[in-house]
């Protein structure tokens, strides 16, 4: 737990740079990175307001997030240290099966917003990735924030991280998938097993 704390905490210290895009330094841009989540607040906008069932929607914020997120870029982080020893195959279906978990757990968030909307604010560049900002508002609620970290490192325009209410999923799910594996005394494919039911 020691080693893994110290990793974390690094990690954590260095933050979004390791997101570098391997492409040609900042070939992404502004309107890029702000046409990329308007189009990813457009559909979740219109999940929430739908009226689908909860299975439904939760099948529709899947297929958001894997249409509009670097999936694989996410559950490398989420996997955390434990991604070193982890076999091909293990990566695999963790990768799988955290999409569905991410999609699940998220999923719940966004369907708050039922009878609210997210409006896309503004842009700023950092470092080597684009930060979109976003306002939340929900039915008898205050607004609050909701950011998008957007970078091409995978070739295309995708967000590999998301804050809800300063909330970070990067930061959080690694914490928490560590806590998995570590409760299962370093079983990996025990805790890719169980996250089949979590979120």
């Amino acid at each position: 737990m020691e080693r893994r704390s110290f990793l974390g905490t690094a990690l954590a210290g260095v933050g979004a740079t390791i997101f570098a895009p391997a492409l040609p330094a900042f070939a992404l841009t502004t309107a890029r990175a702000k046409n990329l989540v308007d189009k990813l607040v457009g559909e979740i906008n219109r999940v929430i307001a739908s009226g689908k069932s909860q299975t439904a929607m939760y099948a529709d914020f899947e297929r958001i997030f894997n249409r509009y997120g670097d999936v694989p870029t996410i559950a490398l982080y989420a996997l955390g240290v434990d991604g070193r020893r982890a076999t091909a195959a293990q990566k695999r279906a963790f990768q799988s099966v955290f999409s569905s978990y991410i999609s699940r757990k998220y999923g719940a968030r966004f369907r708050e917003f039922i009878g609210g909307r997210i409006e896309v604010n503004g842009v700023k560049q950092v470092k080597s990735f684009y930060e979109v900002n976003c306002t939340a508002h929900l039915r008898g609620e205050a607004p609050f924030a909701l950011d998008f970290m957007v970078s091409d490192r995978s070739g295309r325009d995708l967000f590999f991280n998301m804050k809800i209410e300063g909330v970070n999923l990067l930061l959080t799910e690694r914490a928490e998938i560590g806590a998995m594996i570590d409760r299962r005394k370093g079983d990996i494919d025990a805790m890719i097993r169980d996250l089949k039911s979590a979120g």
